[in-house]
C-alpha cells in the first residue's frame, strides 16, 4: 500500500512538470529583463523591462523548427542562470525520487516466512537471517512385566539381604522441551542457540544445548567454536528429532550421550554430498551440577557439570562417506568416530579420596546404561566410579583416561533402511589391564506409503522425513508417511576388575508422519537378557583400607536388576519447527 501511495505522488509531481511544459508550448510566454543584471524572468517586477511575448512556431520546417521564434519584439538569447535553476529543480525532482525509492527498499529489506525450519527472517541482502526453532516430546510409558530374580543378593553395610523389586515405574512426561534461534550474519558466519527447558529439570546451566558460532570458510569447510556435540557416532550425529526408535541405543547413550555429548572447545568439519568429516578439541564445560544424571552419580563437593567429573580436554573425531550412491534415496554409508578423553580426579590434601555416596574427594569416571526408556530412565547397568580408594592404598584403582571408537554402517534402497554400529570404550589408568566396555546394534525400517529415510550431507546422519501426501481429513485426503522398524541392541560392561553387567534387548517400532513437523512414535521394547551377577560393592568405607569387591559393579540398585524381565510400551508425539 505504500509503495502504491508513494508511486501515485511522483506520477502527480511528474504530471505536473509536463504539464507546465505543454502550455508553454502552446501559449504565448511574457519575457521581462532585469535592467542591472540582465537576467530574464517570466513575471514582472521592480527593475525589470518587458521585451515582449513570446511563442513557439510549430509549422515551421523541422530543420529551422527549434531555432525560429516570432514575437512582438526581436528575440532575446536565452539567459544561461534560467537554464541552470531549471536544471537544479529537476536534481530536487530526482533526488526526491531516489529517496521515496531508497524508503521502499527499506521497507522490503527483511522478508519472514514460515516453513519446516521454523520462523524465518531475512534481509534482503542477505548479510543476516534468524530462525526460530523448537520441539515438544511429550511421552507415556507402560510396564508389562516388572519380574527380578528373588535370590539375588546385595550388601547393606555387612548384612546379605535378599534383592527388592528395583521395578521400573509406569507414567507420562515431556521428554523434550526446546527453543532456539539460528542464522547467518555477514554472510560467512552462522550461529545457534538452542535451551532445553527439560534438560536438567531447568536447573541453571544445565539446559544449555547448542551454543555456537561457526565460520564458513568454504560452502563445505567450518569451523566452529562454543558447545556443541562430539563428532562421535552416526546415531548420536542424528537429531532426536530424526531417530526411528523414540530413544538411542544403550552403548550409544551410555558411551557417548551419558557423559554429556554437548561440550564446550573448537571444531572443524568437511561437508560435500559423498562424504563428511567433523573434529573437536573440548571439554565438559564447568556449573552447577544437573539432576540430568551424566558421567558419575553424585559425589562429595560435587562441583562438575551433571555431575560428571570429566572436565578434562579430549579429541575427538568423525569420518563418512558413501562410497556407493546412485541417488539420494540409494546408497550405502560408512563411518567411524575415534576420540581420548582426559579424565579428572580430585582427591583430598590428605590423599583420600571418597567416591558417590560419601563427602570429600570427588571426580572419577562412571558408565551406565538404562533399557531404553523414555519416561522412568533408573540405571540398569552402572560401572560404579571407576577411581576409589585412597592414595597409596593396596586397592587403588584409578581411571585417568578412557578411549572411545565407533564403527558405523547405514544401507539405505528406496523404503528399505538398515543401519547399525558397534562401540568400544576401552579404560586407561592405574590398576587397569586393558578393560574395555563393548556395545553394537542394528535394525531394519521400512516405509508403507513409499518415503525413503532423508540424508543431512553435513552431519552424515538421518534428516527429517517429507510424507509424499500430508494427512488431511478431507475425503480425498493423505494418510501421512508410515514406517515399522525392528532391531537388536546388546552391550557388556562387565570386563577384568569392572562389572558394570550386560544385557540385551529386542524392539519394534512403529511410525507415522502426518506431517514434516509432526511425528508420532510407539515402541514394544523386550530384555532378552540382564547379567548383573557379581560381588556388589561396599559403599561404606570411608577410610583409607580397601573397599570390599569393587569388582562388583555400582551396588546394590543394579545388582536388583539380575535377571530382571522387562517389557516396556512406550509412545511419543513429537511437534517440532
Amino acid at each position: 500500500m505504500k509503495l502504491s501511495r508513494i508511486t501515485v505522488a511522483v506520477i502527480a509531481v511528474l504530471g505536473a512538470g509536463l504539464g507546465a511544459g505543454m502550455a508553454s508550448s502552446a501559449f504565448a510566454l511574457d519575457l521581462y529583463m532585469d535592467k542591472k543584471t540582465k537576467q530574464l524572468y517570466a513575471e514582472p517586477g521592480p527593475g525589470r523591462e518587458r521585451l515582449g511575448s513570446f511563442k513557439k512556431v510549430d509549422d515551421a520546417p523541422a530543420e529551422s523548427a527549434a531555432k525560429t521564434v516570432t514575437a512582438e519584439s526581436p528575440p532575446v538569447p536565452r539567459d544561461r542562470s534560467a537554464a541552470m535553476r531549471e536544471k537544479m529543480a529537476g536534481a530536487r525532482l530526482l533526488n526526491d525520487v531516489a529517496v521515496l525509492q531508497e524508503h521502499v527498499k527499506e521497507i522490503e529489506k527483511v522478508h519472514m516466512k514460515f516453513d519446516d525450519r521454523g520462523l524465518h527472517f531475512e534481509t534482503k541482502d542477505g548479510n543476516f537471517s534468524m530462525s526460530w526453532n523448537g520441539r515438544l516430546q511429550a511421552a507415556s510409558q507402560y510396564n508389562f512385566i516388572n519380574e527380578v530374580d528373588p535370590n539375588t543378593p546385595y550388601l547393606v553395610g555387612s548384612t546379605s539381604t535378599a534383592s527388592l523389586p528395583n521395578e521400573l515405574n509406569s507414567g507420562m512426561n515431556i521428554r523434550r522441551a526446546r527453543l532456539g534461534a539460528e542464522g547467518t550474519f555477514m554472510k560467512i558466519f552462522d550461529y545457534k542457540f538452542e535451551y532445553d527447558f527439560s534438560r536438567g529439570n531447568g536447573s541453571v546451566g544445565s539446559g544449555i544445548t547448542d551454543a555456537f558460532v561457526r565460520m564458513n570458510q568454504t560452502n563445505a569447510l567450518s569451523y566452529k567454536l562454543g558447545s556443541f556435540k562430539e563428532p562421535f557416532s552416526l546415531e548420536e550425529a542424528a537429531s532426536n528429532r530424526y531417530l526411528t526408535f523414540i530413544e538411542r541405543h544403550m552403548s550409544v547413550n551410555a558411551f557417548v550421550d551419558n557423559p554429556n555429548t554437548y561440550k564446550t572447545g573448537i571444531g572443524a568439519n568437511y561437508a560435500i554430498p559423498r562424504w563428511q568429516t567433523g573434529w573437536a578439541f573440548m571439554t565438559e564445560p564447568i556449573g552447577a551440577w544437573s539432576a540430568a544424571s551424566t558421567s558419575v552419580n553424585a559425589n562429595g563437593n560435587q562441583s562438575r557439570n551433571n555431575g560428571s567429573g570429566d572436565s578434562g580436554w579430549e579429541a575427538i573425531g568423525r569420518i563418512s562417506g558413501r562410497p556407493w550412491m546412485q541417488d539420494e534415496t540409494h546408497f550405502v554409508h560408512v563411518g567411524a568416530s575415534a576420540g581420548h578423553t582426559d579424565v579428572n580426579n580430585q582427591y583430598k590434601s590428605d590423599g583420600t579420596f571418597q567416591g558417590a555416596g560419601g563427602t570429600g574427594g570427588g571426580g572419577g569416571m562412571a558408565f551406565f546404561a538404562f533399557p531404553g526408556t523414555n519416561v522412568d530412565r533408573t540405571n540398569m547397568l552402572n560401572t560404579g566410579n571407576l577411581t576409589h580408594g585412597n592414595v597409596g592404598a593396596a586397592n587403588q584403582v584409578r581411571i585417568d583416561s578412557y578411549d572411545r571408537m565407533a564403527a558405523e554402517l547405514w544401507l539405505n534402497h528406496g523404503p528399505w533402511s538398515a543401519q547399525g554400529e558397534y562401540l568400544r570404550t576401552n579404560l586407561n589408568g592405574l590398576g587397569y589391564t586393558g578393560e574395555h566396555l563393548t556395545g553394537a546394534y542394528g535394525f531394519l525400517s521400512y516405509f508403507l506409503t513409499g518415503e525413503s529415510k532423508a540424508y543431512h550431507v553435513r552431519n552424515g546422519a538421518a534428516n527429517r522425513i517429507r510424507p509424499r501426501q500430508p494427512f488431511q481429513w478431507s475425503k480425498n485426503g493423505g494418510w501421512g508417511a508410515w514406517e515399522v522398524a525392528a532391531g537388536y541392541d546388546y552391550i557388556d560392561m562387565n570386563s577384568g576388575i569392572v562389572k558394570g553387567g550386560s544385557a540385551k534387548m529386542a524392539r519394534i517400532g512403529l511410525n507415522w508422519y502426518p506431517h514434516s513437523n509432526v511425528k508420532w512414535q510407539a515402541n514394544i521394547q523386550h530384555v532378552l537378557d540382564v547379567n548383573t551377577a557379581g560381588t556388589p560393592r561396599n559403599e561404606t568405607s570411608t577410610t583409607g583400607s580397601p573397599n570390599t569387591g569393587f569388582s562388583g559393579g555400582a551396588g546394590a540398585r543394579t545388582n536388583g536388576f539380575h535377571n530382571a524381565d522387562l517389557t516396556v510400551f512406550m509412545t511419543q508425539l513429537q511437534v517440532d519447527f
